[in-house]
């Protein structure tokens, strides 16, 4: 059985057609339009050129992407906002003619990973993406847990605690809020406060211990709310070595415990995880 993954990013486009035991058989990238018809248009395209080089039809499809539809199956809280306030997983689903499951690429990652990645076995796996923006998803006993509103884990817009005076009030985000978790630890925050690319940012970089001092922090309260088994960290600054060599003792003096003993694991399918965890939003069964 053939299901298709689509990975909606704010650069990119990615729709993979995995089989039964999770294997590869196709991967497609094309570049996200950020216009909504576009955009529509584009996941479509994508998804019949992984079927066609699969050899697959009537593939089951499930959409890991920003945000998530509200009760009113509305979009919200998305970063590509021209989602925000449109049907997308509803007009996903016309244009492709069937179907559709959509979640919060930030929970895709989690279930990716809590499947059979860094997360195997664990009871509670926190996952927190640090790329242009920061989410996170969380898993419990292997599913998706999404809370009443639909917006478990959204993480990267709660304020940073504990802050020190000249973090507060904090940058302005496109939330409208100031002092979000995104605008600390996010790929662009860090580049901003090192005065680099952050992908040339070295574990020596002053900017590195701040920004383990931030995320540390954040990921406290994190532990303090829901104690997770393991915490797993996706998107591009968790390529970052000095983060899981650093980050266990800073988050310790944080926690209200005594001991601290929950692992910080990068995740084992990188960015392949928004993409798998998408597909694994359908069963294995037919």
């Amino acid at each position: 059985m053939i299901r298709i993954g689509v990975d909606f990013g704010g650069t990119k486009i990615e729709a993979a057609a995995l089989d039964a035991e999770g294997r590869f058989q196709a991967r497609v990238r094309v570049a996200s339009p950020r216009d909504y018809d576009g955009d529509l248009h584009a996941v479509a395209e994508a998804v019949a050129e992984a079927e066609r080089q699969a050899g697959a039809r009537g593939a089951r499809i499930g959409v890991g992407g920003p945000g998530s539809p509200g009760s009113s199956g509305l979009m919200r809280n998305a970063n590509s906002t021209e989602l925000n306030g449109r049907p997308f997983p509803a007009d996903l689903a016309r244009v492709l003619g069937r179907p559709v499951r959509y979640a919060n690429d930030a929970n895709c990652l989690a279930l990716s990973e809590a499947t059979d990645g860094a997360g195997t076995g664990a009871g509670v796996v926190f996952a927190a993406i640090l790329g242009t923006g920061v989410g996170a998803g969380i898993t419990v006993g292997g599913q998706i847990l999404s809370g009443r509103n639909g917006v478990a884990g959204e993480w990267g817009h709660t304020p940073l605690p504990w802050p020190v005076p000249d973090e507060y009030p904090g940058p302005e985000c496109w939330c409208g809020r100031r002092g979000c978790i995104e605008q600390w630890v996010s790929g662009p925050a860090l580049a901003r406060d090192a005065g680099r690319d952050a992908e040339a940012v070295t574990a020596e970089d002053p900017a590195v211990s701040r920004y383990i001092s931030r995320l540390a922090r954040g990921l406290a309260m994190v532990c303090d709310v829901i104690d997770p088994d393991v915490i797993v960290l996706g998107g591009g600054v968790s390529n970052l070595q000095a983060l899981y060599d650093r980050l266990p003792a800073a988050i310790a003096p944080h926690v209200f415990s005594d001991a601290f003993e929950t692992p910080v694991r990068r995740a084992v399918h990188g960015d392949s995880s928004g993409v798998r965890g998408a597909a694994w939003l359908w069963p294995a069964e037919p």
